[in-house]
């Protein structure tokens, strides 16, 4: 089991580096948005410091990054599936479900790079963090990443289509990060947007992660983003597990 997704993970993580510059992208995303949004919202804190905008808006580009940076890691696996390279993996004596888990151990690595580089570069405008608290974000980040992999693998062997693919998460990810408040806090939107933020798990995910750089490490949102990305983090794991049984049956 082990042997066999570390395989798998080494070859996903090879495919990686081959063109590094679709890593170096997803990299400097956030970072862009660090370095050029952060010091636009300054204001909205008390305060009006750089350092108030980068406690709340530092762990909103690392969810952004677990989030959306792993949702569209199944594209690949779609071409993998249109040239039958999947089943010939899948019909092998290798473990099967390492065909799915290596691939979200290289999104893990992925997640862990950019994590560390989002926090150098805020650590160099001026944000300070303790190092239980930080340990929990990269937790919590790790757990959205895992939920946002696995939910990509599994509708990648659900449609087998780049387009129904991209449409479906395209239509999902407006209302996730507005209403999870990614870019700007819920506490600024319309009552009735206010009213089903809640609903949205990623809002939970933004206020915990707010609550950890604020220092504020009994917040009850910390525990309910853990409960529920790692319960969704093991929802989407199973059924991209029982889809990759359909590619070998």
């Amino acid at each position: 089991m082990i042997r066999y997704t570390g395989l798998f993970l080494g070859h996903e993580l090879r495919k990686a580096f081959k063109n590094p510059i679709w890593p170096l992208f997803g990299i400097l995303q956030p970072v862009l948005y660090l370095v050029m949004f952060a010091p636009l919202t300054k204001n909205l804190f008390p305060g009006g410091t750089l350092a108030d905008a980068l406690r709340a808006f530092t762990p909103a580009a690392m969810l952004m990054i677990g989030l959306f940076g792993s949702m569209f890691s199944g594209f690949g696996m779609i071409g993998e599936i249109r040239n039958g390279v999947l089943e010939r993996m899948a019909v092998s004596p290798a473990w099967r479900p390492a065909l799915v888990l290596g691939r979200v151990g290289k999104d893990m690595v992925m997640l862990v790079a950019q994590a560390l580089t989002v926090i150098g570069v805020a650590y160099l405008m001026g944000l300070r963090i303790g190092l239980v608290a930080l340990l929990l974000m990269l937790a919590l980040m790790a757990a959205t990443g895992l939920f946002a992999s696995s939910f990509s693998q599994g509708l990648a062997l659900a449609t087998r289509s780049e387009n129904g693919m991209s449409q479906t998460i395209n239509l999902f990810m407006l209302p996730l990060m507005l209403l999870g408040g990614l870019m700007l806090p819920i506490s600024l939107a319309p009552d009735w947007m206010q009213a089903i933020a809640p609903f949205n798990p990623l809002y939970h995910a933004v206020e915990a992660g707010r609550a950890l750089f604020a220092g504020n490490l009994s917040a009850s949102s910390i525990p309910i983003a853990f409960a529920l990305f790692i319960t969704l983090a093991a929802i989407t794991t199973t059924w991209s597990l029982r889809s990759l049984r359909h590619i070998a049956g």
